[in-house]
């Protein structure tokens, strides 16, 4: 038997947590044709892969790399790391359908580069990652923030019928042409003012296409309880599934919450569709001005457009260079981003080893000093959380970074080593996985990461990018109630 590539003598992880099994797996084009002893089989490149995993590509569902898709289409960030499939579209904030630029709101800005980067429709979105593709594969989301940019001239007010109906009408548009869900982020200010009744009726468009309602809750600290309720309550009413984003206790009034909150989700899945993701990290990021500075213990600025000499310095050591205060100072940095020491490692652990928690990296590829989650997310996982503190086997934490997700957000034929499968495939070295990015040097590759592919095409070799970019625009079969 032919094949174009074969992967052979790996330790095959599946992507379904069963135990790893060694044996080759063969290519042809973007699918994977065979898997187990391949003896007899040849093929055009054959590649060496004993004492490394082969594991399907990682796919990550929470990202901010709309505009990055486009401006960066290598997307080493993501490639170096092993990730073959984002999800955009995030926290309420999606570059399609823009209809209105002018001012951007402030957490917009975190992934429109410039006005190139908006699309009046998701389909003109969608043909431009067809048409100019990237090297990885992405589904998006479709920003509810983004919807009342749109419609509303006054942000601070919830929308009225006529609004509401005509961001419906938007949503049910993008859906048609292949988003594969709604998002909100009623935390950021452009939805603060939406009451759950405006949440509820975009979701029952959502739910009308059979997809998720995807959610960076109103509050993730203080009033993190009330925030769950909120989003079970839209689930509820709606009929629509609904994800709890990158699921944090946020604040030192909130360590060890998540005891409080994981069994609230648990009570609520018994009832309805409800999911969620994290992030392997105590330090979260977003835009400078969230009010995350009051609840943190550290703050890095990431990024600031007037001061970019100041990005990667400590918030409070800025403020003491410039003989002010810390709000002065955060001011005066504006617009910018930051990174914000808000979470407790055990509550991070808890969720993370949480049966249903999917792992995201919450990436904001933007600026010179992003978070490392941006370069590193994965391999932690892999390296710190399932190898060296035993969380979890190596194998459940390919199937939260593969299958788990796949499932969730219905991007099917992606997430598992199968025949018949697309040839999204990872090769590692477990003894040698690791994050590189650190909050010092946050821009820097994992370790332990040999090859990767996307449909079949190396994107990834030897620590550098190929130049591939075989990556497609991911729409949507069906989503699955991951239990």
């Amino acid at each position: 038997m032919q094949a174009d590539l074969i992967i052979r003598g790996a330790d095959i992880i599946d992507g379904t947590g069963a135990p790893r099994q060694r044996g080759d797996v063969a290519v042809t084009d973007d699918r994977i044709i065979a898997t187990g002893d391949l003896t007899h089989w040849s093929a055009g490149r054959e590649i060496a892969a004993a004492g490394r995993v082969v594991a399907p590509g990682f796919i990550d569902p929470h990202v901010h790399h709309d505009g990055a898709m486009l401006t960066r289409p290598d997307m080493e960030f993501m490639t170096s790391q092993g990730v073959t499939t984002v999800i955009n579209g995030n926290c309420g904030f999606s570059i399609a359908p823009l209809k209105r630029m002018g001012a951007v709101p402030g957490p917009l800005r975190m992934i429109i580069e410039d006005e190139s980067c908006a699309f009046p429709t998701y389909a003109a979105y969608r043909d431009r990652m067809l048409s100019a593709p990237a090297a990885v594969n992405a589904a998006c989301l479709v920003g509810h923030s983004t919807l009342r940019i749109n419609e509303l001239p006054d942000l601070d007010k919830p929308a009225d019928a006529a609004q509401t109906l005509a961001m419906c009408r938007s949503l049910d548009q993008a859906l048609a042409e292949g988003a594969i869900g709604l998002s909100t982020g009623t935390f950021y200010p452009p939805s603060r003012a939406a009451p759950t009744e405006e949440l509820i009726a975009l979701a029952k468009i959502a739910h009308q296409h059979g997809k998720l309602y995807v959610t960076h809750m109103r509050d993730e600290g203080d009033r993190v309880m009330e925030a769950l309720e909120e989003t079970f309550q839209v689930g509820r009413d709606s009929g629509c599934g609904v994800h709890v984003s990158h699921h944090k206790c946020a604040g030192l009034a909130n360590h060890g919450k998540s005891e409080i909150t994981l069994k609230m989700i648990d009570e609520a899945m018994r009832q309805q569709d409800v999911g969620l993701d994290t992030t392997p990290w105590v330090a979260s990021s977003t835009i400078l001005n969230s009010g995350r500075h009051k609840q943190a213990t550290r703050v890095i600025v990431a990024e600031s457009e007037p001061f970019p000499e100041l990005a990667g310095r400590e918030l409070d050591d800025i403020a003491r260079q410039w003989n002010t205060d810390i709000d002065d100072a955060l001011e005066r940095l504006l617009p910018a981003t930051g990174i914000f020491f808000i979470m407790d490692e055990q509550d991070v652990q808890r969720i993370l080893s949480y049966e249903h928690t999917i792992i995201c990296s919450d990436g904001i590829p933007t600026g010179s000093h992003p978070h490392p989650r941006v370069w590193g997310t994965f391999p932690r996982v892999l390296g710190r959380y399932a190898r060296d503190i035993g969380l979890f086997s190596l194998e459940e934490a390919v199937r939260r970074m593969t299958s788990m997700p796949a499932d969730r957000f219905g991007l099917g034929g992606r997430g598992r080593i199968a025949v018949g499968g697309f040839a999204d495939l990872v090769i590692f070295d477990p003894d040698t996985i690791e994050e590189g990015a650190t909050f010092e040097n946050p821009i820097s590759p994992a370790k332990g990461i040999d090859r990767v592919f996307v449909n079949g095409r190396e994107v990834w070799a030897e620590g550098a990018k190929t130049g591939a970019r075989p990556g497609l625009p991911l729409a949507q079969s069906a989503p699955v109630r991951v239990v």
